[in-house]
């Protein structure tokens, strides 16, 4: 069995059996939605931190394999960790779909199977889309705890 098949694998699996699925009507939460204009893809992130750790992270959206399954990915990935780990595995989740060196020792776990990614241009705002949104959510809580 060669890896990328083994990557499409842990795609397909994340896509049909999703980590943290479904958003709370819950105000402790930052919730972001964003959309791909150009596929159609939509995704809104819930994030939760508590004394600069995340302790929860949901998901909800439509789309392709690679955006519902990175989602998921992004949810396992980012949960229980702290702001700063979190920065620095977006950065590193960034560097790998571009098709650039990463970290392994800070990018770990499922999110590297997008490493192919990168061969497909139009399908990096697919892999990164609920990423872009779990970004945008910690950088909104900073800025509410720095206005605060």
């Amino acid at each position: 069995m060669n890896i990328e098949h083994l990557y499409r694998q842990v795609i397909m699996d994340h896509y049909k059996n999703p980590k943290n699925k479904g958003i709370l009507a819950d105000n402790s939460y930052m919730t972001v939605h964003l959309n791909n204009p150009s596929c159609g893809d939509e995704m809104t992130v819930q994030v939760k931190v508590k004394d600069h750790q995340i302790i929860d992270v949901k998901h909800q959206g439509t789309g392709c394999s690679i955006c519902c399954s990175s989602a998921s990915v992004m949810s396992v990935t980012l949960k229980d960790k702290s702001l700063e780990e979190a920065f620095s595995i977006l950065h590193e989740f960034y560097e790998l779909i571009k098709g650039y060196p990463f970290n392994p020792d800070i990018l770990k776990g499922d999110a590297v199977v997008y490493q192919g990614v990168s061969q497909f241009p139009a399908r990096i705002k697919c892999a990164t889309l609920a990423w872009k949104a779990a970004e945008q959510a910690i950088l909104n809580i900073k800025e509410d705890k720095s206005n605060g």
